[in-house]
């Protein structure tokens, strides 16, 4: 008996917001023999096999954990290795970015950052800014906590000066504080390595996420692993707490 195969139309629509914890590259690296920038040199290219395939599906945001805040604890060289590769991608992709439409955005601690690797950043938000195709988001010397607290004492400070009052305080002003006040919120997490744990990463904004977690280490990962993830999360009956009938 011949099935007929599904037209795109039939196809569920993809996720508005997809979030990825890179994961493994210290682990790929060493595993062949090679220095941990090596691994971290292929992890770009993962990265840019990533957003052509978000984009390709029609995925409108994606947000890479590309650097902790936990992460400056490494070994100096590791970091100054990291940073390096980053000059030159930003160096080097964001003209094709750019061309593709795709609006780049950072969010995350930049007082940590060298003064030209935040021109840098501040120059490819501005220009990319307009941009209507795939929002790319990269979160660098990030983490969620320091994130939320910072939300916390912004809000306190407004309701000292008498511009928000406290019992208008509520879910929707803490999301208005945060670095992804303009993002909607996640709707799938993917994770590489075989890790389980989201490790700081968007705690507020993953509370009704679903999670993908993949044993693939991140320099491995390509469009075949981003669309079975895809596939997985078109599986899921997203109930937000709800029972459905």
């Amino acid at each position: 008996m011949e099935i007929a195969s599904l037209s795109p139309f039939d196809k569920p629509p993809p996720p508005v917001h997809v979030a990825i914890i890179m994961d493994g590259n210290g682990r790929w690296a060493r595993a062949r023999g090679l220095p941990r920038v090596e691994g971290h040199r292929r992890g770009a290219e993962a990265v840019r096999r990533t957003v052509r395939a978000a984009s390709d599906v029609g995925v409108s945001y994606l947000t890479l954990f590309g650097f902790s805040s936990e992460n400056w604890d490494r070994p100096m060289e590791e970091v100054r290795d990291l940073m390096g590769l980053l000059r030159f991608y930003l160096g080097k992709e964001i003209d094709d970015l750019h061309k593709n439409g795709v609006r780049f955005k950072v969010i995350g601690d930049r007082s940590r950052l060298d003064p030209d690797l935040v021109k840098l950043i501040s120059d490819a938000e501005s220009r990319t800014e307009n941009n209507t195709g795939l929002t790319l988001i990269l979160a660098l010397s990030y983490g969620s906590r320091a994130e939320m607290v910072n939300a916390v004492k912004s809000i306190a400070m407004d309701v000292q000066r008498g511009t928000q009052s406290l019992d208008d305080v509520d879910e929707r002003t803490v999301s208005a504080h945060l670095m992804t006040c303009d993002i909607p919120d996640p709707d799938l997490l993917i994770r590489t390595s075989g890790e389980r744990r989201i490790s700081n990463f968007l705690l507020w904004q993953l509370a009704y996420a679903e999670f993908v977690f993949m044993d693939v280490l991140w320099p491995d990962f390509d469009a075949s692993h981003f669309d079975e993830a895809l596939a997985d999360f078109a599986c899921r009956e997203r109930r937000y707490g709800r029972v459905h009938g």
